[in-house]
């Protein structure tokens, strides 16, 4: 009996030959064609010149916060924006749906896959035209690397061979990282990563499955199926690749509808430009480097970034505001906002405030009264007069609010901010000395042209930077020692600091600012802080800190115009304050010395009872120290932290001093050691190092001196 679809002697039916004979024909043919192709494509890479991967490997310059994120982005030289991206980063749903949709056999060809240039070329056998290309992932990425306009077989001969060439040099995860850092997403816009921010705003490691498909689709012809542009295109594209995955069983039939369901994205969105300032500032210092890092916190920075645009925005037209945030451990920058919005033109966002030189009037008190405890010269305790003073024929101040309060603690006088008192102790200290240690503390002062340094500097006639205020402040928090700024997080290992003051001292002055009457609606004993108002009104400043982090603000107009109103207090105290609240956690008060003098005015030696300005009493000679000189390094055979103190055997240093109204009070590094009628003392050291040595008279004439004991 003859079998299913064969005559009685065996045979087929001569339709059924003919189609047989055909379809072997057909087969031979594309193993021909195939085979022959393979032929050409040896012989033409032996007339090939080398592959040059340098313009593919070109990316967008990209700084990032301190956690890897991305804070700002620049394009490439030719204007593209083609970022740093690697298949580990990209939503493996993503890469899933790529491969099936591009190339299923990617893991296993060499570059070229035989079985799609055969099915190709049958399919334009059978049919008399191309039907599929037959190009693989690999052959794309040659493309890519090496684009040329013309579209032959010659050209496609050349993919071939630089699809090979890749794969041996690069390997599977090369070849993808390089696609997916190349595939063209229309305009500018290179690679997956820059096509996610620009079209969902977010980064490709997390993507819907909608958002997966359309970055699939886009790149086989990037700007037909623009969805800024052809919307319908584009979601046509979509959902073409959701039906592949569902069908290949990437996702469900009920997940490709829905996702079918979302829109596709009407505009591309701007790329994150957080800490916009500190990302072009590190640029300009290192062009050479792709990928910087910062030290940055870019939640915070985001957060008090918006706190600037609104605090701006409500305090007047034109009006900019900056805020810089330091981590007191180390000095890392942790925010850096240098305007109220880096595109602002009308508020000149492009200035970063934060290194602009401003008079920051009343916010460099502190270190005027730290220099004067240092000096045993005062103690908070210590009693001013805030009373109507002439200090030279032309240089009167008075108070802000224009009242007086008559005998106040050094301490109420710093809380209120009080003038006459600041300068009667700039006075004391000397202005020429001061400025001298905040320079030597590295701290870019500026006085106005031609002017020597003068008692008007205690009130803000000077010009610094938010940022050098920033780590003065900062030195209070750490002892008296400021940081080295740490900007970078391969920054090199934090040196010991430069000293702008004693720890008592600092510690007071912490203390001190504790308990300065905060802003309205804000909590008392926070954080200690301080504010500025240049004159004219043309700043407003606010500086504080914790045991933790230091933050200073500015508020003010870029081009130095004057703003009724303008007061530090009022203006930039708040969103000092609020920048605080932000930053989380509850602040921590600075740590007590030992040293300190902790006593009521009466309790206080007589010579610190009172500013010896105002003491009562003619002035007697004048008061020196004779012994040791200033800078003198003394040899007493002494050991880092020695014992001392008078023990038996110890060595003691002599101390002598001429003139001066008796009795004279010794302080070392600003605290008493000692009270006696004679101009002779001694004083045995704890251990080598160095010290301040002062001495207060009963008039309160001081002189103060350095040494290094060994």
């Amino acid at each position: 009996m003859p079998q299913d679809g064969l005559d009685t002697n065996g045979r087929a039916p001569p339709a059924r030959q003919e189609a047989l004979r055909r379809s072997l024909m057909a087969a031979g043919l594309g193993l021909g064609f195939v085979t022959a192709g393979l032929a050409a494509v040896w012989l033409c890479a032996a007339t090939l010149p080398p592959l040059d991967l340098a313009a593919a490997t070109a990316r967008s310059t990209v700084v990032l916060d301190r956690s890897g994120t991305l804070l700002r982005s620049f394009a490439t030289a030719d204007g593209r924006w083609r970022l740093p991206v690697t298949a580990e980063a990209v939503d493996p749903r993503f890469r899933a749906m790529l491969l099936a949709y591009e190339d299923r056999r990617f893991a296993h060809h060499p570059g070229i896959d035989p079985a799609a240039l055969l099915r190709a070329a049958g399919q334009w056998l059978t049919r008399g035209r191309i039907v599929s290309g037959g190009s693989t992932l690999s052959m794309q990425v040659a493309r890519l690397v090496e684009p040329r306009r013309e579209r032959s077989l010659g050209a496609k001969l050349r993919q071939m061979v630089r699809a090979v060439t890749l794969e041996r040099r690069l390997g599977k995860p090369g070849m993808l990282d390089l696609y997916l850092a190349l595939a063209p997403y229309g305009g500018p816009l290179e690679g997956v990563r820059a096509a996610s921010l620009a079209y969902f705003g977010r980064e490709p490691a997390r993507l819907t499955a909608a958002q997966a498909a359309l970055l699939v689709a886009l790149p086989q012809a990037p700007e037909a199926r623009r969805p800024d542009r052809f919307p319908d295109r584009a979601r046509a594209a979509r959902d073409r690749v959701l039906d592949i995955a569902s069908a290949r069983g990437l996702l469900t039939e009920t997940e490709a509808e829905a996702a079918k369901a979302e829109p596709v994205p009407a505009g591309r969105k701007p790329f994150p430009m957080r800490a916009a300032h500190a990302a072009e500032e590190a640029v300009a210092a290192d062009p050479a480097n792709p990928a910087i890092r910062l030290a940055i916190d870019a939640p915070l920075q985001e957060r008090l970034e918006a706190l600037a645009a609104e605090r701006a925005a409500a305090a007047g037209p034109d009006l900019s505001a900056a805020i810089l945030v330091l981590d007191n451990r180390d000095g890392r920058i942790l925010a850096q906002v240098g305007s109220a919005g880096y595109l602002d033109v009308r508020r000149r966002g492009a200035i970063d405030m934060t290194l602009a030189i401003r008079s920051p009037g009343s916010a460099l008190k502190p270190f005027v009264y730290a220099m004067a405890f240092e000096d045993g010269l005062a103690h908070p305790e210590t009693l001013l007069e805030d009373r109507p003073t002439r200090f030279s024929a032309s240089y009167a101040p008075e108070n802000f609010d224009l009242t007086f309060q008559g005998t106040v603690t050094a301490r109420r006088a710093l809380q209120l901010s009080l003038n006459v008192p600041a300068v009667a102790l700039m006075e004391a200290v000397g202005p020429a000395r001061f400025i001298a240690r905040l320079r030597a503390a590295g701290a870019g002062i500026q006085l106005p042209r031609d002017a020597a340094p003068g008692l008007p500097v205690a009130l803000g006639g000077l010009g610094i930077t938010l940022t050098d205020l920033a780590r003065l402040y900062a030195g209070f928090a750490r002892g008296g020692t400021l940081p080295d700024l740490q900007r970078r997080v391969e920054s090199a290992p934090p040196g010991p600091g430069h000293q702008v003051t004693g720890p008592v001292a600092a510690w007071y002055i912490a203390d001190i600012l504790r308990g300065t009457p905060p802003p309205e609606n804000a909590l008392p004993n926070r954080i200690a802080y301080k504010t500025g108002t240049s004159y004219g009104y043309r700043d407003a400043w606010a500086a504080g800190f914790d045991r933790r982090v230091t933050v200073a603000v500015w508020v003010g107009r870029p081009d130095g115009a004057a703003v009724p109103g303008l007061v530090g207090r009022i203006v930039a105290a708040p969103i000092l304050f609020d920048a605080f609240a932000r930053l989380g956690g509850e602040s921590e008060p600075i740590p007590r010395p030992a040293g300190t003098l902790m006593a009521g005015s009466g309790s206080l030696p007589p010579p610190l009872r009172r500013l010896g300005r105002d003491a009562a009493g003619a002035p007697g000679p004048t008061l020196r120290i004779a012994y040791p000189p200033d800078g003198a390094r003394i040899d007493l055979g002494l050991t880092p932290g020695g014992s001392g103190g008078g023990a038996a055997g110890s060595p003691g240093l002599a101390l002598k001093a001429l003139g001066g109204v008796p009795p004279l009070t010794w302080l070392i590094d600003g605290q008493p050691v000692t009270q006696t009628l004679r101009h002779r003392a001694e004083w045995f050291p704890q251990g080598a190092g160095f010290a301040r040595i002062s001495i207060v008279d009963s008039t309160g004439a001081s002189d103060s001196v350095a040494v290094r004991l060994e």
